[in-house]
């Protein structure tokens, strides 16, 4: 089978070609778990014998996809103690303008992205840069989209700070038995951090002037309607549904409250209405005003279905709709979605505006603010919706305190003895994720939930890619193809990888960029006759930096809904920034670490 050449290339590579490109695909342009598609090529180049059995299973045993395991549990102590929400609250301050913002709040947010979770951070942060910023009278959409480029940049200052730069120097380490220093991208990152944030400063106008999608619902007597049915009401004694109050024209009901206080919600259909009952309607208040006269109900005295009241009775959460969830193109009304998570749907946004329309009839999109009632015991960040929706007001906030000084020891000894390589990372991240255990920074249970076990699979299928691209031959092919249109000047080649990385990297993971570029540019940089260093570390950061799609990022995705973002705002700074930051990089990166020929 192997002696079969079509393109140069024989049958084991254009299986993997193949079965790269049909994964891409499936995963742009469908909603299929990202593991279960990298576990899916695995298997096909596992059973069409491009990889053996070794082959298959090494991204499984990898050092990189360890590390990224075991440092989930730092991170989950880190989280619990309150170290993230202590510095948030400490570092952000009350700057005099927009330049000092930007300055204030992407330093600590690249310097925290360093060494945990990017996703994490911003996470963390989206809440207090919405409060903050309306604060400082500057519209959170000027401020969101720094937040998230912040995290990139930061991350990409350490070896640890992304996945692609553990899973890139994971991958040298097998190759050579070379192991980089956990600093070794500290300089360049921190070069092309202060370019970046110089250049949003300079480009603040292609940022745009949203308005925060949760301003639709500031006042809930605007978009709720509520009725009272009078002791004498015909329907008295019938149910909800044979009196019609159920499902009406414009709107739907989404609470009653008892003369004694007592609140249903959601409102089960075979309720018996009572004279007293006060009906709490969403939707179109015009069409619900209807009502008044077809059902003979009067206007309540006052509006209880008020923010002051929902802290005593009931709770709103907004939520946004997130990219791959499977609620896009569907309605709330035709799913069981409400029943299932003991909350109803009280209004819908899209781009900082409500929709006028019964929020249960409207056909969700990627970015739409929901606006969600729930019982007050409801704790959302335990529910399994994290693939649908992300929730930003339901972070418990831990008490600061003994253990919180413990796990920030416990980090920057990691840190520290990694770096002088006193001990190898990955015994240092298991180290430090046991001291998190014994201390109770965090207990058995916070750290194997904080572990992202379809993250690992995603490294762990990578890395396997990589393997495939590298044993195939594809990657010195392409290697050989980049030199022959780009000659053979180093830093042309370097560049022209790097710019294919980084436009690449908007829309596949930053991981699977990783590990696809690192054979082509290993290849490329032995070809010349120059040692790969300096390419990788290059790599490393143009795999990280994607910044023109809001698809490029997790943590894109994160900020898209509350800056009430369109796919454009992205665009229009981002293409920008890649190619500032593509240039940043080749030069600091060669100046830093000077090209070495091969010996």
């Amino acid at each position: 089978m192997e002696s079969i050449i079509f393109l140069g290339f024989n049958l084991y590579a254009w299986i993997t070609i193949i079965t790269v490109l049909s994964m891409f695909t499936v995963l742009l342009f469908t909603k299929l778990r990202a593991d279960l598609v990298f576990l899916g090529a695995i298997a096909i180049l596992f059973v069409t014998g491009v990889l053996d059995a070794k082959e298959a299973f090494s991204g499984f045993s990898s050092t990189s996809v360890v590390i990224i395991g075991v440092l989930f549990v730092v991170v989950a102590g880190l989280t619990h103690t309150g170290v993230l929400q202590w510095i948030v609250k400490h570092l952000l301050g009350q700057p005099k303008s927009y330049s000092k913002a930007v300055i204030r709040l992407m330093l600590p947010v690249a310097g925290l992205s360093s060494f945990l979770s990017n996703t994490t951070v911003v996470a963390l942060f989206v809440g207090i840069v919405k409060m903050w910023s309306k604060k400082l009278g500057i519209s959170p959409s000027k401020l969101l989209i720094p937040l998230s480029y912040a995290s990139g940049m930061g991350g990409v200052c350490t070896l640890i700070g992304t996945p692609p730069n553990l899973i890139i120097s994971g991958l040298y380490a097998d190759k050579t038995g070379s192991v980089m220093n956990v600093l070794a991208t500290t300089l360049p990152g921190l070069f092309c951090l202060a370019i970046g944030v110089l250049s949003i400063i300079a480009m603040r106008k292609l940022l745009p002037d949203r308005k925060a999608p949760e301003t639709a619902f500031e006042s809930t007597s605007d978009y709720t309607v509520e009725l009272l049915v009078p002791t004498d009401n015909a329907h008295v004694g019938e149910t909800i549904a044979e009196a019609g109050l159920d499902n009406v024209r414009g709107g739907s009901l989404i609470e009653l409250v008892r003369f004694d206080k007592e609140v249903l919600s959601p409102v089960p259909s075979d309720e018996f209405l009572l004279g007293g009952d006060r009906l709490v309607y969403a939707g179109q208040i015009d069409e619900i005003l209807d009502l008044k006269k077809s059902h003979g109900l009067v206007n309540a005295d006052h509006h209880v279905f008020s923010m002051s009241e929902v802290d005593k009775n009931r709770q709103l959460r907004t939520a946004y709709v997130t990219f791959g969830s499977s609620l896009i193109n569907t309605t709330i009304g035709d799913s069981t979605f409400e029943k299932d998570n003991s909350m109803t749907l009280v209004a819908v946004a899209r781009r900082g505006k409500r929709i006028e329309q019964t929020p249960r009839n409207v056909k969700l999109e990627a970015g739409d603010t929901l606006l969600f009632e729930c019982p007050p015991r409801v704790n959302i960040s335990t529910s399994d919706l994290s693939s649908q929706l992300q929730f930003f007001d339901s972070a418990q906030v831990p008490n600061i305190g003994r253990k919180t000084f413990v796990s920030t020891t416990i980090m920057i000894l990691m840190v520290v003895l990694s770096a002088l390589n006193i001990i190898p990372l990955l015994q240092c991240a298991f180290l430090a994720a046991i001291a998190m255990l014994v201390f109770r920074c965090c207990n058995v249970d916070q750290a194997m939930k904080a572990i992202n076990w379809e993250i690992l699979m995603v490294f762990a299928g990578s890395v396997v890619l990589g393997v495939a691209i590298q044993k195939t031959g594809i990657a010195e092919r392409l290697a050989f193809g980049i030199l022959d249109v780009c000659g053979t000047n180093p830093i042309v080649v370097m560049a022209a990888i790097c710019l294919v990385g980084t436009f690449i990297t908007e829309f596949i993971s930053n991981t699977a960029a990783g590990a696809m570029f690192f054979p082509i540019m290993y290849e490329a940089a032995e070809k010349l006759g120059y040692e790969p260093y300096t390419f990788l570390i290059a790599l490393m950061v143009s795999v990280s930096s994607s910044f023109a799609t809001p698809i490029g990022s997790p943590t894109h995705m994160l900020v898209y809904g509350p800056g009430g973002y369109r796919f454009s705002d992205f665009i229009r700074i981002g293409l920008w920034m890649n190619f500032i930051i593509l240039a940043a990089n080749i030069f600091i990166t060669n100046i830093v670490y000077p090209l070495t020929p091969l010996h």
